[in-house]
């Protein structure tokens, strides 16, 4: 794999703060987009990147901006606004970081007394709304949304902020994902942590239903589906996607753990974030979990395997008595996060390599989980695909042990933000991923993956920094990957419009068109296309 490198550094350029737009403004077209191709691309990210004198330390700290691309009859627009968050309309009132975000502690108000200072504390902490991770449906209304337990209902074509929603009115969580299941109905699935009684830590399924008939709200007829147990009492590992086949959800815990009194005391503690409640187990592993879905009830097989960090699953599927499992893992037990600080990002070329060397390595893994192991004798490897090198052997104990199936690896070669064909081959056997390639963490190509022969094509261009690829089918389409691929660019070397819509033949990763615009964009981490 060809490897370029960025001694001219703009990728800094990402990281760093940008205005609203007061309208839409047109984009050049190069290329021609495709007829069918009607829609808007939403994409979410951080766009203010210090308050006043105040700056944000961690990638996903600053401002959640909304962005997006309107595709009519070959014509294209860009717009973008701030989500007014609580969190976001506090720091503009008061200039200052009102809001602790994961790794920028706020302050108490210098104005205010000691004594109201003091009361403050004993409030207890308050949890970020900056939803700046990704968008996504529920029935009829589009939710913004970070990891905590609230989410905010944006309006997909003017980019108003509408309300604010807090999921523990209607939920026992504590927080959900910002990657949830959508099945083709509208039903939506997600995965949170539960602190309960007694301090008793789960994970909880919750399940949205699709649109009502009465248009009532769905968020209010959500519920618990089925309760995942912790591998420790006071630390939940932490949880940033899962897996969901036709029959079972699989939920992956890693060794990346929040210990709960650190969080829970952390408002007395001067000067404390969300990075500092994050800790290693250095003695877990991994475990895997699966519960099925109808009749909703855990399965209490124990599927362990080494540490790795896990943010993103790619597809899970069941084939003859399996699960087959794909995921973007990073090797070992230290927090991949450490080095997402924008200090190491905004760092001169040499030293994000030298970072990024220390850093655990970036690995695509295929996990195969047996569903039916009662009946197994130990110390032999119980999978029986024949496409696959990944086993699962029965210990004296009664656990199984995993090892995987390496579907690519590069030295400090990411594939990540993974995307498939996923109206049509979500939870079913599949043959395409899509993915971001970070290059030492700096995102600079898009891939694509054949997860059954290893094959892997790539886009890419000098000085030039994408974001993750998002699948469109064609119409009418019969093959796997017949559609394009959409991603936000920016050349900040350009001298004029350095910011621009790709759009990628997803069969090759051909240039089919691209749609440019005066202006940088900056990061931005997940997103969807709404037809």
């Amino acid at each position: 794999m060809l490897l370029i490198q960025h001694p001219a550094g703009g990728y800094k350029k990402i990281f760093e703060t940008c205005g609203e737009l007061n309208e839409p403004i047109p984009a050049i077209v190069v290329g021609v987009i495709p007829e069918w191709l009607s829609g808007s691309l939403l994409r979410l990210g951080p766009g203010l990147f210090e308050v006043g004198a105040e700056p944000f330390y961690h990638l996903f700290d600053g401002q959640a901006l909304m962005h997006k691309f309107d595709l009519k009859n070959g014509h294209v627009t860009y717009y973008r606004k701030f989500v007014k968050t609580d969190a976001y309309v506090r720091a503009m009132t008061e200039k200052r970081v009102v809001i602790t975000e994961f790794g920028t502690a706020a302050y108490p108000d210098p104005c205010k007394n000691i004594f109201s200072r003091f009361f403050t504390y004993f409030k207890g902490i308050e949890v970020t709304d900056n939803c700046l991770v990704n968008v996504y449906p529920v029935g009829e209304d589009f939710y913004a949304c970070t990891e905590t337990n609230y989410i905010t209902k944006v309006d997909p074509d003017t980019l108003e902020t509408l309300k604010k929603v807090d999921l523990c009115d209607y939920l026992s969580v504590n927080g959900v994902t910002a990657h949830p299941h959508i099945e083709s109905d509208g039903t939506v699935y997600n995965l949170g942590n539960c602190f309960g009684k007694n301090m008793s830590l789960a994970y909880n399924i919750v399940k949205i239903p699709p649109t009502q008939k009465d248009k009532s709200d769905p968020i209010a007829k959500s519920k618990v589906l089925v309760q995942i147990p912790s591998s420790e009492r006071f630390k939940p590992s932490y949880v940033h996607s899962f897996g969901m086949t036709e029959n079972y959800f699989v939920f992956v815990e890693t060794p990346i753990k929040i210990n709960l009194l650190k969080f829970l005391t952390a408002w007395s503690i001067w000067g404390t974030n969300y990075m500092d409640c994050f800790e290693s187990n250095e003695t877990m592993g991994t475990w895997f979990h699966l519960a099925m879905k109808d009749p909703a009830k855990y399965i209490e097989h124990k599927f362990r395997t080494s540490a790795f960090n896990l943010f993103h699953h790619i597809n899970s599927y069941e084939d003859d008595g399996f699960i087959v499992v794909d995921l973007c893992t990073w090797k070992g037990h230290e927090f991949v996060y450490n080095y997402l600080y924008l200090a190491n990002l905004r760092e001169n070329w040499e030293e994000v390599k030298k970072a990024a060397m220390r850093a655990p390595q970036p690995e695509v893994r295929r996990y195969i989980l047996p569903i039916d192991v009662h009946r197994e004798k130990q110390g032999k490897n119980l999978i029986s695909l024949p496409y696959t090198t990944a086993t699962a052997v029965m210990r004296s104990d009664g656990t199984i042990w995993l090892e995987p199936e390496v579907l690519f690896s590069g030295p400090r070669q990411a594939f990540e933000f993974p995307q498939i064909n996923y109206s049509k081959f979500s939870g079913k056997n599949y043959s395409y991923a899509y993915g971001l390639g970070l290059n030492h963490f700096i995102p600079d190509r898009i891939c694509k993956l054949n997860v059954k022969t290893k094959e892997t094509w790539v886009w890419q261009e000098p000085d030039s920094y994408p974001s993750e690829p998002i699948f469109v089918q064609t119409p009418d389409s019969v093959e796997e990957d017949d559609g394009v691929l959409l991603s936000i660019v920016v050349n900040p070397g350009a001298d004029q419009r350095p910011g621009y819509l790709l759009i990628l033949n997803a069969r090759d990763l051909t240039e089919i068109a691209r749609a440019e615009v005066e202006v940088i964009i900056p990061v931005t981490f997940h997103g969807m296309y709404k037809p």
